[in-house]
């Protein structure tokens, strides 16, 4: 049976595991779509009540997640020598498939140029205007990378706490558990007290997703809702490019990435995930889905040794389908306002994108958000692109939820094959479904 078909079937036997979820998701496809065409101001709200609910239900446990997972993983691990192994394969296998997405979104879009039909919709002179600004100013932007680079360092970690600045946050966090695994047993106090909080955040998580089939179906019925079905019709290229590149990086880059790096099987890592990948899809943030992604790899064989090290730095930094969606999105863009594209313009929007995409929120929207840096590097700003940025915001919640899901799917790549590196899996229970123990 060719590899597609196994991922297929392993992603069907999934949502017939997790029908609730999967039943969430089509019912609210089609209340949003009748509530598109027969508006009801009362029901719309309370959908978008529900469905914020559940997003900061689950993103309220999030920060101490990340700090207590990272902790105990760091502190766990115990040999230096075995730590930088850890993170160097990690950092590695986050660079090597960022990497592919970024030329995946760049080859796509120069061969089908999505953003050529919206060119007609730019004003002349506003195209003139954003031409000229990338011509003068492409060669003065170098400084930016090191400020931003800069920025990652908190100047104050209880202002980051507060604030959830998530990047200066994991820098703070992973400092201070080298420090514990290097003092030796006098962390055991503290060390412990993470412990405690990491179970009892994990409980909470069980708590929450008892309520995940209707938080997915009230934020899918209110994203339809909102925008209707017709909104694909002026950006239907740009569109594609993405659906495209985001099928070739799940079901081609993925397995494939597996199959030379590890033993692990594609179709039953896709199907130990998919309530993940799912509530990843429904709230299209990977930060609120990180305490499931880390249960699903927990219960069904990958060591929280490695789950607790690898997934929340990678909800925070690996965004590799933020970073293919950047790519297209800054091409449709440069397109659309007629700036030419010579290659070394394109090889600048693909580092920036890959730099863009681990600065990125694990949140709704923070793909375009954070799109601006790669602008500023091209001498450009949000507000001279409005026109632009209305096709892109358009349909900017059904393109979260689908980069959202590959970001998810990342994560637990990496993780399953590291783990195999280090022989920190259980394939016993990887490749036994009906064995898996129920994420609630």
């Amino acid at each position: 049976m060719k590899l597609h078909m196994q991922i297929l079937i392993a992603l069907g036997l999934g949502i017939k595991r997790n029908w609730h979820i999967f039943f969430g998701i089509i019912a609210g496809v089609f209340l949003g779509i009748f509530l598109y065409a027969h508006p009801n101001i009362l029901v719309s709200n309370i959908l978008t009540f529900v469905g914020q609910m559940f997003i900061r239900l689950i993103q309220m446990v999030v920060i101490p997640l990340v700090v207590s997972a990272i902790i105990i993983g760091i502190t766990s691990v115990g040999d230096n020598k075995q730590l930088g192994k850890f993170g160097t394969k990690m950092i590695l296998y986050y660079g090597i498939l960022t990497t592919i997405a970024v030329t995946i979104g760049t080859t796509l879009a120069l061969l089908i140029k999505p953003g050529t039909g919206a060119a007609h919709y730019i004003s002349e002179n506003v195209a003139s205007g954003v031409q000229a600004s990338v011509q003068t100013a492409m060669s003065q932007q170098q400084g930016n990378i090191l400020n931003l680079f800069l920025g990652f360092i908190p100047n104050n970690p209880v202002e980051a706490f507060a604030s959830g600045n998530m990047v200066p946050i994991i820098i703070f966090v992973v400092l201070f558990a080298l420090a514990l695994a290097k003092v030796g047993d006098v962390n055991r106090p503290i060390v412990s007290f993470f412990e405690s909080v990491f179970a009892a955040t994990m409980k909470i998580t069980d708590w929450i997703m008892l309520f995940a089939a209707p938080g997915v179906f009230a934020l899918t019925a209110s994203a339809i809702a909102s925008f209707g079905i017709d909104i694909f019709e002026p950006i239907t290229k740009y569109l594609l490019v993405l659906l495209a590149g985001f099928a070739i990086q799940m079901f081609m880059v993925y397995p494939v990435f597996l199959r030379c790096f590890s033993k692990v099987s594609a179709p039953m890592l896709f199907s130990a995930i998919a309530e993940a990948t799912m509530v990843a899809f429904g709230t299209a943030s990977s930060a609120a889905t990180l305490p499931l992604t880390i249960a699903c790899c927990e219960k069904r064989g990958i060591s929280h040794k490695i789950s607790s090290f690898v997934l929340p730095l990678g909800a925070t930094l690996n965004f590799d389908g933020t970073a293919l969606l950047q790519t297209v999105a800054v091409i449709f863009l440069a397109q659309a306002y007629g700036v030419v594209l010579d290659p070394f313009l394109v090889i600048q929007i693909a580092i920036l994108a890959i730099v863009a995409s681990s600065t990125c929120a694990g949140i709704p929207g923070g793909g375009l958000i954070t799109i601006a840096l790669i602008l500023n590097g091209m001498g450009l700003s949000p507000e001279q692109l409005v026109a632009g940025f209305a096709f892109l915001f358009t349909i900017e919640r059904i393109t979260d939820m689908l980069r959202t899901t590959l970001n998810v799917t990342s994560d637990a790549v990496v993780a399953a094959t590291i783990a195999d590196n280090e022989n920190e899996i259980n394939y016993d229970l990887l490749n036994n479904p009906q064995a898996y123990e129920e994420i609630a």
